[in-house]
């Protein structure tokens, strides 16, 4: 199952947004029309890549806007960017999110004793292919506690990627890439102290849990989700519309007509806006 991407509005401007589509040229929604198995006997899932490595621009599935696009996220009305904070340039990994999962805000986790996120789960993919839709080997997970919400952190690798085949759990990863998860606490632990944030903290003493938990964790979190889509569950803001998985009889069911005008409703593709100077300069501080 391939997917593909429409760009609208101006790149690097609060305009922007990528709107997705299926193999037929149907527009979808990323967080409720993509599977999130791409072959499950194998546990393979699909991917959505929000930002790409080495960015700095804070792309995201918008999970309150019609359709889901990706769009920049926005602090006090202006774009936001990662700070580099030294020495990790931008984001370390391509990151992004399984679609049709949901860390339920309502659920406390018997792990972190922290409720969830209100987001789907989020995915590190370490390989070195860069493209919107991934399919994924997962091989661990770190439980974030960011601001007081469980936000779990999927370590996973392209099953495309040339390192693919030697790398199958937490373990190989500590292996044949060595000081990378090191990185990765490190990333996560200071990126908001730049915006004058604390620290963030994790479960189980900073360390990663191996495949067969972030399997578990990923399941329990579509689950979650189906509750979500199915109305079990209050959906609050969140915009649940979505072409492919709702009956016709859902409030949830958008038709082609609809999604084509929300689609319509952006503006095209333009020029690319300037990327702020800022975005380039370093931050340092002393580690606790």
């Amino acid at each position: 199952m391939s997917f593909t991407v429409e760009e609208r509005g101006n790149p690097n401007s609060l305009s922007y947004r990528l709107f997705f589509k299926n193999a037929e040229g149907k527009y979808i929604s990323p967080f409720h029309d993509i599977p999130i198995y791409a072959d499950e006997s194998q546990n393979i899932f699909h991917m959505v890549v929000e930002v790409p490595r080495w960015t700095n621009a804070k792309m995201e599935i918008a999970t309150k806007d019609p359709l889901n696009p990706i769009k920049q996220d926005v602090k006090k009305g202006k774009l936001r960017y990662v700070a580099n904070v030294f020495p990790h340039k931008g984001y370390i990994w391509n990151y992004g999110a399984i679609p049709q999962t949901w860390e339920d805000p309502a659920h406390k986790d018997g792990d972190t004793d922290c409720c969830g996120d209100n987001d789907p789960i989020d995915v590190c993919e370490i390989g070195i292919i860069v493209i919107i839709d991934l399919l994924l080997k997962v091989l661990g997970i770190l439980a974030m506690i960011d601001e007081g919400e469980t936000d779990w952190k999927v370590i996973a690798i392209n099953v495309e990627d040339p390192e693919a085949n030697n790398l199958n759990n937490i373990s190989d990863v500590q292996r044949l890439k060595p000081g990378y998860l090191e990185s990765t606490v490190d990333w996560f632990r200071r990126y908001k102290v730049p915006d004058g944030k604390p620290e963030n903290r994790f479960a189980f003493n900073d360390e990663f849990k191996d495949k067969d938990f972030a399997i578990e964790v990923i399941k329990s979190t579509h689950n979650f989700w189906k509750a979500l889509i199915s109305q079990k569950t209050n959906a609050g803001e969140l915009n649940c519309k979505n072409t492919c998985v709702s009956a016709s009889d859902s409030p949830y069911c958008c038709s082609v007509d609809e999604a084509k005008a929300v689609v319509g409703e952006t503006c095209p593709c333009g020029k690319d806006e300037d990327i702020p100077s800022s975005v380039d300069k370093w931050f340092y501080y002393e580690r606790k």
